[in-house]
Protein backbone atom coordinates (compact mmCIF):
# COMPACT_ATOMS: atom_id res chain seq x y z
CA UNK A 1 0.00 0.00 0.00
CA UNK A 2 1.29 3.71 -0.78
CA UNK A 3 2.11 5.42 2.45
CA UNK A 4 0.70 8.28 1.18
CA UNK A 5 -2.73 6.07 1.05
CA UNK A 6 -1.86 4.60 4.51
CA UNK A 7 -1.81 7.76 5.71
CA UNK A 8 -5.16 8.84 4.78
CA UNK A 9 -6.68 5.76 6.66
CA UNK A 10 -4.51 6.75 9.06
CA UNK A 11 -5.80 10.09 9.65
CA UNK A 12 -9.35 9.01 8.86
CA UNK A 13 -9.49 6.39 11.78
CA UNK A 14 -8.08 9.29 13.63
CA UNK A 15 -11.40 11.08 13.45
CA UNK A 16 -13.64 8.39 13.45
CA UNK A 17 -12.04 6.15 16.15
CA UNK A 18 -13.21 8.50 19.32
CA UNK A 19 -16.44 8.71 17.95
CA UNK A 20 -16.93 4.84 17.72
CA UNK A 21 -15.25 4.27 20.77
CA UNK A 22 -17.93 5.60 22.49
CA UNK A 23 -20.54 4.26 20.17
CA UNK A 24 -19.74 1.07 20.94
CA UNK A 25 -19.36 1.40 24.63
CA UNK A 26 -22.53 2.85 24.96
CA UNK A 27 -24.58 1.49 22.23
CA UNK A 28 -23.31 -1.70 20.48
CA UNK A 29 -21.93 -3.31 23.87
CA UNK A 30 -25.54 -2.90 25.36
CA UNK A 31 -27.31 -4.12 22.37
CA UNK A 32 -25.35 -7.31 22.13
CA UNK A 33 -25.55 -7.84 25.77
CA UNK A 34 -28.98 -7.08 25.74
CA UNK A 35 -29.51 -10.22 23.05
CA UNK A 36 -27.36 -12.49 25.32
CA UNK A 37 -29.34 -11.97 28.36
CA UNK A 38 -32.76 -12.64 26.80
CA UNK A 39 -31.64 -16.08 26.62
CA UNK A 40 -31.13 -16.13 30.29
CA UNK A 41 -32.62 -15.75 33.56
CA UNK A 42 -31.02 -13.36 35.11
CA UNK A 43 -32.62 -10.82 37.33
CA UNK A 44 -30.03 -7.92 36.73
CA UNK A 45 -28.56 -8.15 39.94
CA UNK A 46 -27.47 -11.76 40.77
CA UNK A 47 -24.39 -12.76 39.29
CA UNK A 48 -25.22 -16.43 39.08
CA UNK A 49 -27.88 -16.88 36.12
CA UNK A 50 -28.62 -20.01 33.58
CA UNK A 51 -29.68 -20.14 30.25
CA UNK A 52 -33.21 -21.12 29.37
CA UNK A 53 -32.98 -20.93 25.39
CA UNK A 54 -36.19 -19.83 24.07
CA UNK A 55 -38.32 -19.94 26.62
CA UNK A 56 -38.28 -16.24 27.47
CA UNK A 57 -39.59 -15.42 23.85
CA UNK A 58 -42.62 -19.06 24.41
CA UNK A 59 -43.68 -17.25 27.30
CA UNK A 60 -43.88 -13.63 26.60
CA UNK A 61 -46.06 -14.39 23.41
CA UNK A 62 -47.95 -17.38 24.26
CA UNK A 63 -48.20 -16.87 28.28
CA UNK A 64 -47.97 -13.02 28.64
CA UNK A 65 -51.37 -11.34 27.69
CA UNK A 66 -50.55 -7.96 29.40
CA UNK A 67 -47.10 -8.03 26.56
CA UNK A 68 -49.22 -9.02 24.01
CA UNK A 69 -52.00 -6.15 24.90
CA UNK A 70 -49.05 -3.91 25.18
CA UNK A 71 -48.12 -5.17 21.86
CA UNK A 72 -51.16 -4.39 20.11
CA UNK A 73 -52.02 -0.99 21.46
CA UNK A 74 -48.20 0.15 20.26
CA UNK A 75 -49.29 -1.06 16.83
CA UNK A 76 -52.74 0.72 16.91
CA UNK A 77 -50.44 3.99 18.04
CA UNK A 78 -48.08 3.52 15.40
CA UNK A 79 -50.63 3.15 12.84
CA UNK A 80 -52.25 6.67 13.85
CA UNK A 81 -48.75 8.64 14.39
CA UNK A 82 -47.55 7.43 10.99
CA UNK A 83 -50.60 8.48 9.30
CA UNK A 84 -51.76 11.63 11.45
CA UNK A 85 -48.16 13.21 12.06
CA UNK A 86 -47.11 13.09 8.03
CA UNK A 87 -50.09 13.81 6.54
CA UNK A 88 -50.51 17.49 9.23
CA UNK A 89 -46.89 18.20 8.56
CA UNK A 90 -47.40 18.20 5.41
CA UNK A 91 -50.05 20.04 5.66
CA UNK A 92 -48.63 22.83 7.44
CA UNK A 93 -45.49 23.10 5.05
CA UNK A 94 -47.85 23.65 2.25
CA UNK A 95 -48.93 26.25 4.03
CA UNK A 96 -46.21 27.65 5.66
CA UNK A 97 -44.70 27.60 2.03
CA UNK A 98 -47.43 29.73 0.67
CA UNK A 99 -47.28 32.71 3.07
CA UNK A 100 -44.30 34.75 1.52
CA UNK A 101 -44.14 37.59 4.59
CA UNK A 102 -45.31 35.67 7.59
CA UNK A 103 -43.73 32.16 6.72
CA UNK A 104 -41.14 32.56 9.56
CA UNK A 105 -43.59 33.85 12.30
CA UNK A 106 -45.37 30.51 11.29
CA UNK A 107 -42.82 28.45 11.24
CA UNK A 108 -41.57 29.15 14.77
CA UNK A 109 -45.01 29.03 16.40
CA UNK A 110 -45.78 25.33 14.62
CA UNK A 111 -42.43 24.39 15.61
CA UNK A 112 -42.17 25.55 19.31
CA UNK A 113 -43.77 22.80 20.90
CA UNK A 114 -40.99 20.49 20.04
CA UNK A 115 -38.55 22.15 21.25
CA UNK A 116 -40.49 21.47 24.94
CA UNK A 117 -39.28 18.25 26.64
CA UNK A 118 -42.02 15.58 26.06
CA UNK A 119 -42.78 14.74 29.44
CA UNK A 120 -43.28 18.27 30.36
CA UNK A 121 -45.34 18.77 27.60
CA UNK A 122 -47.36 15.70 28.68
CA UNK A 123 -47.51 17.32 32.29
CA UNK A 124 -48.86 20.93 30.86
CA UNK A 125 -51.45 18.71 29.07
CA UNK A 126 -52.90 16.51 31.88
CA UNK A 127 -53.98 19.77 33.35
CA UNK A 128 -55.49 20.74 30.49
CA UNK A 129 -57.30 17.57 29.89
CA UNK A 130 -58.03 17.75 33.65
CA UNK A 131 -58.97 21.11 34.36
CA UNK A 132 -58.92 23.64 30.70
CA UNK A 133 -61.58 21.83 28.94
CA UNK A 134 -64.20 20.95 31.64
CA UNK A 135 -64.29 24.43 31.74
CA UNK A 136 -64.70 25.48 28.18
CA UNK A 137 -67.06 22.67 28.41
CA UNK A 138 -69.65 24.28 31.09
CA UNK A 139 -69.09 27.90 30.05
CA UNK A 140 -69.49 27.35 25.87
CA UNK A 141 -71.83 25.08 24.12
CA UNK A 142 -68.84 22.27 23.52
CA UNK A 143 -69.92 19.87 26.35
CA UNK A 144 -68.30 17.17 24.28
CA UNK A 145 -64.93 18.92 25.74
CA UNK A 146 -65.95 17.53 28.93
CA UNK A 147 -65.03 14.10 28.96
CA UNK A 148 -62.63 11.68 31.16
CA UNK A 149 -59.73 12.49 28.71
CA UNK A 150 -56.88 10.74 30.83
CA UNK A 151 -59.19 8.29 33.32
CA UNK A 152 -61.62 6.54 30.46
CA UNK A 153 -59.82 3.92 28.46
CA UNK A 154 -62.23 4.98 25.52
CA UNK A 155 -60.59 8.73 25.61
CA UNK A 156 -57.38 8.27 27.20
CA UNK A 157 -56.09 6.57 23.54
CA UNK A 158 -57.38 9.92 21.67
CA UNK A 159 -55.07 12.45 24.74
CA UNK A 160 -51.98 10.44 23.83
CA UNK A 161 -52.26 10.93 20.02
CA UNK A 162 -53.22 14.68 20.40
CA UNK A 163 -50.08 15.15 22.53
CA UNK A 164 -47.97 13.42 20.55
CA UNK A 165 -49.16 15.07 17.20
CA UNK A 166 -48.94 18.19 19.18
CA UNK A 167 -45.55 17.89 20.36
CA UNK A 168 -43.74 16.14 17.10
CA UNK A 169 -45.45 17.63 14.40
CA UNK A 170 -43.36 20.54 13.93
CA UNK A 171 -40.67 18.44 13.50
CA UNK A 172 -41.29 16.35 10.42
CA UNK A 173 -43.03 20.13 8.96
CA UNK A 174 -39.08 21.28 9.15
CA UNK A 175 -38.25 18.63 6.83
CA UNK A 176 -40.93 18.56 4.76
CA UNK A 177 -40.07 23.06 4.36
CA UNK A 178 -36.70 21.89 3.38
CA UNK A 179 -37.91 19.67 0.69
CA UNK A 180 -40.71 22.03 -0.45
CA UNK A 181 -38.34 24.77 -1.08
CA UNK A 182 -36.00 22.41 -3.37
CA UNK A 183 -39.05 21.75 -5.89
CA UNK A 184 -37.71 24.01 -8.80
CA UNK A 185 -40.50 26.95 -9.65
CA UNK A 186 -40.10 27.06 -13.36
CA UNK A 187 -42.17 23.36 -12.62
CA UNK A 188 -44.61 24.70 -10.92
CA UNK A 189 -44.91 27.25 -13.61
CA UNK A 190 -45.05 25.23 -15.87
CA UNK A 191 -48.19 23.11 -14.75
CA UNK A 192 -49.66 26.03 -14.14
CA UNK A 193 -49.47 26.99 -17.63
CA UNK A 194 -50.33 24.14 -18.59
CA UNK A 195 -53.44 24.10 -17.00
CA UNK A 196 -53.04 22.20 -14.04
CA UNK A 197 -55.13 22.75 -11.01
CA UNK A 198 -53.30 23.45 -7.32
CA UNK A 199 -54.12 19.87 -6.38
CA UNK A 200 -53.28 18.41 -9.86
CA UNK A 201 -49.45 20.33 -9.69
CA UNK A 202 -49.19 19.53 -6.35
CA UNK A 203 -49.88 15.47 -6.90
CA UNK A 204 -47.87 15.45 -10.14
CA UNK A 205 -45.09 17.84 -10.01
CA UNK A 206 -44.64 18.85 -5.82
CA UNK A 207 -45.24 15.03 -4.64
CA UNK A 208 -42.78 13.33 -6.80
CA UNK A 209 -40.08 15.39 -6.23
CA UNK A 210 -40.61 15.23 -2.17
CA UNK A 211 -40.51 11.59 -1.92
CA UNK A 212 -36.96 11.45 0.10
CA UNK A 213 -38.06 13.75 2.55
CA UNK A 214 -41.79 11.59 3.07
CA UNK A 215 -38.77 8.55 3.14
CA UNK A 216 -37.06 9.81 5.60
CA UNK A 217 -40.34 11.28 7.73
CA UNK A 218 -41.73 8.42 7.46
CA UNK A 219 -38.98 6.59 9.06
CA UNK A 220 -38.42 8.62 11.70
CA UNK A 221 -42.32 8.93 12.58
CA UNK A 222 -41.91 4.80 12.41
CA UNK A 223 -39.40 4.38 14.92
CA UNK A 224 -40.17 6.57 17.69
CA UNK A 225 -44.01 5.34 17.57
CA UNK A 226 -42.84 1.96 18.28
CA UNK A 227 -40.55 3.59 21.39
CA UNK A 228 -42.77 6.28 22.87
CA UNK A 229 -42.88 5.98 26.55
CA UNK A 230 -42.77 10.04 28.19
CA UNK A 231 -45.60 11.32 26.74
CA UNK A 232 -47.45 8.02 28.37
CA UNK A 233 -45.99 8.12 31.29
CA UNK A 234 -46.78 11.79 31.68
CA UNK A 235 -50.43 10.95 30.69
CA UNK A 236 -52.03 7.68 31.64
CA UNK A 237 -48.51 5.56 33.61
CA UNK A 238 -50.31 2.81 31.30
CA UNK A 239 -53.64 3.08 32.87
CA UNK A 240 -56.53 3.53 33.85
CA UNK A 241 -55.32 -0.03 34.38
CA UNK A 242 -52.91 -1.19 31.50
CA UNK A 243 -55.29 0.10 29.03
CA UNK A 244 -52.82 2.21 27.73
CA UNK A 245 -49.42 0.80 28.57
CA UNK A 246 -46.86 0.32 25.89
CA UNK A 247 -44.57 -2.45 24.74
CA UNK A 248 -41.84 -0.39 26.23
CA UNK A 249 -43.72 0.08 29.84
CA UNK A 250 -44.35 -2.94 29.62
CA UNK A 251 -40.22 -3.89 28.95
CA UNK A 252 -39.42 -1.47 31.94
CA UNK A 253 -41.75 -2.34 34.36
CA UNK A 254 -40.58 -6.24 33.92
CA UNK A 255 -37.36 -4.85 34.43
CA UNK A 256 -36.99 -3.21 37.06
CA UNK A 257 -40.66 -1.80 38.57
CA UNK A 258 -41.98 -4.95 40.21
CA UNK A 259 -40.32 -8.17 38.85
CA UNK A 260 -36.84 -7.68 38.11
CA UNK A 261 -36.79 -9.99 35.31
CA UNK A 262 -34.29 -8.60 33.19
CA UNK A 263 -33.53 -11.41 31.36
CA UNK A 264 -37.14 -11.29 30.54
CA UNK A 265 -36.93 -7.99 29.71
CA UNK A 266 -34.14 -8.30 27.58
CA UNK A 267 -36.13 -10.89 25.35
CA UNK A 268 -39.48 -8.58 24.88
CA UNK A 269 -36.74 -5.98 23.66
CA UNK A 270 -35.44 -8.44 21.39
CA UNK A 271 -38.93 -8.93 19.94
CA UNK A 272 -39.32 -5.24 19.83
CA UNK A 273 -36.26 -4.97 17.63
CA UNK A 274 -37.03 -7.48 15.34
CA UNK A 275 -40.30 -5.90 14.68
CA UNK A 276 -39.10 -2.35 13.94
CA UNK A 277 -36.36 -4.19 12.02
CA UNK A 278 -38.93 -5.21 9.92
CA UNK A 279 -41.38 -2.79 9.55
CA UNK A 280 -38.33 -0.06 9.02
CA UNK A 281 -37.07 -2.62 6.39
CA UNK A 282 -40.78 -2.84 4.66
CA UNK A 283 -41.33 0.87 4.63
CA UNK A 284 -37.93 1.75 3.19
CA UNK A 285 -37.74 -1.01 0.24
CA UNK A 286 -41.51 0.28 -0.32
CA UNK A 287 -40.35 4.11 -0.20
CA UNK A 288 -37.32 4.15 -2.04
CA UNK A 289 -38.64 1.80 -4.63
CA UNK A 290 -41.73 5.16 -4.91
CA UNK A 291 -38.20 7.38 -5.16
CA UNK A 292 -37.17 5.92 -8.40
CA UNK A 293 -40.44 5.59 -10.03
CA UNK A 294 -40.57 9.22 -9.13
Amino acid sequence: MPVKSYKKYISLLAFVGPAFIFYAIFLLIPTVAGMYYSFTDWNGLNPNYSFNGLANFIEALREDPDFVNSLLFTLKYVLFMVVLQNVLALMLAVFIESKTRTKGFFRTIFFMPNMISTIISAFMWTFVFSQVLPQIAEKTVMKFLDQLWIGDPKYSFYSIIIVSLWNGVGYMMIIYLAALQGVPQSLKEAAHIDGATPFQAFRNVTMPMITHAITICFFLTLNGAFKVYEVVYGLTGGGPGRSTQVITMNIYEEAFSNNFRYGYASAKSVILFVIILIFTFIQIRVMKKKEVEA
